[in-house]
């Protein structure tokens, strides 16, 4: 029999959000997906109707053991994967002195350290296949820092550069990385499944207090519609020359549109600066 070439997704934190919106229009056209969640009970309802395009895996990118027996079931059942997508993550909400030591490393663990572990346990069936992507969820924060959130900005800011360097490694090898930066959506990440640290400082009420009051007030009435960004993410996968950044969303564009240009600016007025401080060129005319 031929083999069956339909791409193959596997999909991290598909419970809810992007990763459960790209599940349901990728089954709905025909694609091989794998989607995953801690608990498969979760995701099953996705597969019900595509018992053959479709895979429900419990899947805690925070256990090496289960990110390893996850991918080998994916390949196993659909014989490749052509599609990583690492959209498990959340949010922790808190200023830099607010932030509790474990929170920020179990925040850590999850939208870098699971990230990562998941690039590495797929990368080596896309060089054998000599095809693939991956799609790393980062987000407008992971370009722009907010006050409230540098936590968060700092796994996101991981992402981008990790992300970045990879596409690099990976372009001569065939495999293709895509970042993806969503601005707000109506997902579940300012609601249930955002954390706060256990005790405010006054000290922040105008800034990180202020900015977890208003994340919470706007949970439900984001201007993204995640469904339209699953079809745009799609849309740049499989349009085969995906860009290495995809923003979402009108904030998202307007936002990282000033800080690119704030960036450009400050660089531009500290050029003179800069260059004074490398040593003289040997052939620069004396003074």
């Amino acid at each position: 029999m031929p083999q069956d070439l339909t791409p193959v997704w596997l999909i991290t934190g598909c419970s809810t959000g992007f990763g459960r919106e790209l599940s349901k229009i990728l089954l709905a056209a025909g694609r091989r997906v794998v989607v995953t969640a801690r608990d498969a009970t979760k995701v099953a309802d996705l597969v019900a109707d595509h018992p053959e395009t479709g895979l429900a895996v419990a899947l805690n990118v925070d256990d090496p053991a289960q990110i390893e027996a996850a991918v080998a079931t994916a390949k196993a059942h659909f014989g490749r994967i052509d599609v990583l997508v690492n959209n498990a993550g959340y949010g922790y909400l808190a200023a830099v002195e607010e932030g509790e030591d474990a929170e920020v490393r179990a925040m850590f663990e999850t939208n870098v350290f699971g990230l990562a572990a998941m690039c590495r346990a797929v990368l080596p069936i896309m060089r054998a296949q000599k095809s693939g992507t991956i799609v790393n969820i980062s987000s407008m924060g992971g370009v722009c820092g907010f006050p409230g959130i540098g936590y968060y900005n700092a796994t996101k800011f991981a992402v981008e550069g990790l992300s970045e360097a990879m596409a690099k490694e990976l372009e001569p090898l065939g495999v293709k990385v895509l970042i993806v930066e969503p601005g707000p959506f109506r997902t579940d990440w300012a609601g249930r499944s955002l954390k706060t640290p256990k005790k405010a400082i006054d000290a922040y009420a105008e800034t990180a207090v202020a900015r977890r009051k208003a994340t919470a007030a706007y949970s439900g009435s984001q201007a993204g519609d995640p469904v339209r960004g699953a079809h745009a993410i799609i849309q740049a996968v499989e349009s085969g020359t995906p860009p290495l950044r995809l923003v979402l969303g009108s904030v998202a564009q307007d936002v990282i549109a000033a800080r690119t240009e704030a960036f450009r600016a400050e660089l531009l007025a500290g050029k003179e600066v800069a260059h004074s401080c490398d040593f003289p060129r040997e052939d620069a005319p004396a003074a």
